[in-house]
């Protein structure tokens, strides 16, 4: 499990060391799906889960450790935090938050069970680590269906957590449609996984999907909506939201061009309509191994060949055209499955700073 002191700690050493040059602290990337991926499935490291929820499992109890490691994943951003702002904030001027990977969930039908399990994938994947840094503890839903297993806050703890951020960021790629599945169970809760807790089906529908997630832009402005509802419109940067290809496919990447210009167009939507977002990252500048993929299929800019001696590095069609962009001076004319570039000219979003 994880130690908080020994993780202040290291993180005393970056701000000593590199908070000069540091504006945005991150202290944690993903930790909703560190939790579910490397402790109840067991898709990702350190692979600890149980049967029958994971397989291959190196040990690991799928019921209770997903809790035990995000409670303690809170604590530990919330005390390194804790020492930015009283240690180093007050002179490096820098920024502090956490970052979470954000579905945008939407009902399947329009059933009330389908709308309720709706607001249970919610809770369940973003409220589970938003909720305590903005009200200082779990969602109402978490706490009734896991029972004991959750974990619970002290006061100091949690008002160190609803003074531990100064952003938040998000990874959003995708929208899933949500089915209830809370159907009668023998199980108890000591019985039952992370999935079992939510119980709810996960739906992608899309007539063109990428490799991994469908493309469905209209969901970024859905997630930064809730957000503005649902957490108070805390600032906001979209740290990671890009499109997946064949790591050899062709360098025109219309398709990742096609996909970029309709999230930012989604972002900026969100932005005229109140949104506290502030910044926006693609993932990825280069191509690089992917941790659920490797080097089958890629996300990046830039075409890496990593089997050559040098990694040769050339830019694909949306380097050109996210460069142009960010310089205001692209427009895109989209003939059938073709896409160009006009320099001199503004593109429809291009007042995104």
């Amino acid at each position: 499990m994880y130690d908080r002191d020994d993780f202040t700690a290291y993180a005393d050493v970056c701000f000593r060391e590199f908070g000069d040059r540091v504006s945005h602290w991150t202290t944690l990337n993903e930790p909703n799906i560190l939790a579910i991926g490397g402790y109840d499935v067991g898709f990702g490291p350190p692979f600890r889960c149980s049967i029958p929820y994971g397989s291959n499992c190196e040990g690991g109890d799928s019921t209770l450790e997903p809790y035990i490691v995000a409670h303690h994943c809170l604590l530990a951003h919330a005390a390194a935090a804790s020492l930015y702002k009283a240690k180093y904030q007050a002179k490096q001027q820098g920024l502090i938050g956490l970052n979470v990977f954000v579905y945008h969930f939407l009902p399947l039908t329009s059933s009330q069970e389908d709308i309720t399990a709706t607001q249970r994938a919610h809770d369940f994947y973003t409220g589970w680590f938003v909720e305590p840094l903005v009200y200082g503890d779990y969602p109402r839903t978490m706490k009734e269906r896991t029972g004991s297993k959750m974990p619970c806050f002290w006061d100091h703890q949690r008002k160190q957590m609803m003074d531990s951020y100064d952003f938040l960021g998000i990874n959003h790629y995708a929208t899933l449609w949500v089915s209830d599945e809370d159907g009668p169970s023998n199980a108890t809760t000591y019985q039952r996984d992370f999935n079992g807790d939510l119980s709810v089906k996960m739906t992608v529908r899309s007539s063109v999907d990428s490799l991994e997630f469908p493309i469905t832009p209209y969901g970024m402005q859905g997630a930064l909506e809730y957000f503005k509802h649902a957490y108070r419109n805390p600032p906001l940067y979209i740290h990671e939201n890009g499109y997946s290809t064949p790591h050899n496919s062709s360098l025109e990447d219309v398709s990742r061009v096609k996909y970029m210009e309709a999230y930012i167009g989604s972002l900026l939507d969100a932005v005229r309509n109140g949104s506290n977002a502030r910044g926006y990252f693609t993932w990825s500048f280069l191509d690089v191994f992917e941790l659920m993929d490797g080097h089958r299929s890629s996300y990046g800019l830039y075409h890496v060949d990593f089997a050559h001696k040098d990694l040769q590095r050339r830019p694909k069609l949306s380097a050109h055209w996210y460069s142009h962009f960010l310089c205001r001076n692209v427009k895109l004319l989209q003939h059938a499955n073709t896409i160009s570039i006009n320099m001199g000219e503004q593109p429809n979003h291009a007042s995104i700073s």
